[in-house]
């Protein structure tokens, strides 16, 4: 058994255990109940069966039974970051009680989440094991120590561990999901953890704020504003939300910029010289090229995680279809042949894939495509709501987007198969332009 012992940023401390993993776990393998065989995690697939596991209740053997409350809910919370990844079940709790002592294997458990916990008035530590039923072994653990305002932080950081201990991928319970959210007729941009248990407001102008972008690599946030009296691009430091910038006050336009993996250049959508095109700047707000010239209206871009491809949207051809550049050539093709209108792209972080929402039927789905593939879209939403500006999940897996409420927007998530939507957030106002931290 190896320790290892790690001191982290935001004062979080874990201690890792880590146990030879067995064979099984290789190549996103669950171990069926009954010992069959296999069960292989292809997210393609709708009816995948999903990995099963229970959460009960975390103990404090320092309290009795009734003083549990914190335990329970922790335990909930892991729970509810765990199955929000669209690949796992929770065993729920009214089967067994919640109870840690349980043949885990009767109830058709894959792997259970054994919790303890101490606290003081400031302080936590949680210790954590995840369980293999089927070979009844220990496969990871942590000890935590930090702040009790942190605990769900530690708790989604537990979540993406046994993620990764069950995939090889990471989990993404750590990231963030900016948007937008009206309330009488003001846009402020917002950000949340992906169970919205702690909503942050990021600006404060009063006014229309739309289109977020998370500046990779660092923890800056850019936004357009039309506070001023202008579309200008601004860019606040998140750990800082008073320290705000202006990135781009150029007459017109200022918006959507696509960033590049670095967080060192951008393309941004400019109207400066009266048409919206596709312009090449560096994160100071210097252009350094303009990438289309009145060919349209040009806007939407988003960049290949290498940079070196990039998906726009433009009305050339006489209505708003997806163009491709070749950021080498500069040479450009049309994508996108059907629907009305085909709109908002969106570079999967994980491979050549583009979610996009297009008009059909009166109606926005939502859409994907390879850019270097002639097969036709795939179609992921079906029910009769708008669905709008479509974003990958740091993972490739999921998407999120906003979707009509009657005459609200709310933030919807889905699997790139189609498969469990839901609504994320139960917050008030109108929400859209969601963005997902990668």
């Amino acid at each position: 058994m190896k320790t290892h012992t790690i001191i982290m940023k935001n004062s979080i401390k874990y201690i890792f255990f880590s146990w030879g993993l067995p064979c099984l776990l290789l190549l996103c393998a669950v171990q069926s109940v009954n010992g069959a065989g296999r069960v292989y995690l292809d997210i393609e697939t709708p009816e995948i069966r999903k990995i099963s596991i229970a959460v009960p209740w975390f103990l404090n053997k320092g309290l009795d039974q009734k003083q549990q409350r914190i335990g329970r809910n922790m335990a909930a919370t892991l729970g509810s970051a765990l199955k929000f990844h669209g690949i796992i079940e929770i065993v729920s709790q009214k089967q067994y009680g919640g109870n840690q002592s349980i043949n885990w294997k009767k109830l058709g458990a894959d792997y259970t989440v054994i919790g303890q916990y101490t606290m003081s008035d400031k302080s936590i530590k949680l210790e954590l094991r995840l369980l293999d039923v089927a070979a009844n072994q220990v496969i990871m653990g942590k000890t935590f120590t930090g702040k009790v305002s942190q605990k769900e932080e530690i708790l989604f950081k537990y979540c993406d561990s046994v993620i990764e201990t069950l995939t090889g991928t990471p989990g993404i319970a750590t990231s963030k999901i900016a948007f937008v959210n009206r309330q009488k007729n003001i846009k402020e941009v917002y950000m949340t953890d992906i169970l919205g248990k702690k909503i942050r407001q990021i600006t404060r102008h009063k006014h229309l704020t739309v289109s977020p972008r998370f500046v990779p690599g660092t923890n800056s946030l850019s936004y357009t504003s039309y506070h001023s009296g202008n579309q200008n691009l601004y860019i606040t430091d998140l750990r800082q939300n008073q320290t705000t910038r202006a990135l781009s006050r150029r007459k017109g336009l200022n918006l959507a910029p696509a960033w590049f993996s670095n967080g060192k250049f951008m393309i941004l959508t400019l109207s400066k010289s009266g048409n919206p095109d596709l312009y090449l700047l560096n994160k100071k707000g210097i252009i350094v090229e303009q990438l289309t010239s009145r060919s349209g209206i040009n806007v939407s871009p988003t960049l290949s995680p290498d940079n070196k491809h990039l998906v726009f949207v433009s009305d050339r051809s006489g209505k708003p279809q997806l163009y491709y550049m070749n950021m080498t050539t500069r040479k450009i093709k049309r994508l996108t042949f059907e629907g009305s209108e085909n709109a908002e792209p969106n570079w999967s972080p994980t491979n050549n894939l583009i979610v996009y929402s297009s008009l059909r039927n009166g109606v926005y789905q939502i859409f994907t495509l390879d850019p270097f593939n002639d097969e036709s879209p795939q179609q992921i939403t079906r029910d009769l709501s708008h669905h709008e500006s479509p974003c990958w999940s740091p993972d490739g897996n999921q998407i999120i987007f906003a979707k009509r409420d009657g005459t609200m927007n709310r933030i919807y998530g889905i699997m790139k198969n189609g498969s469990y939507q839901r609504r994320l957030f139960n917050f008030p106002g109108s929400q859209t332009y969601p963005q997902w931290s990668k």
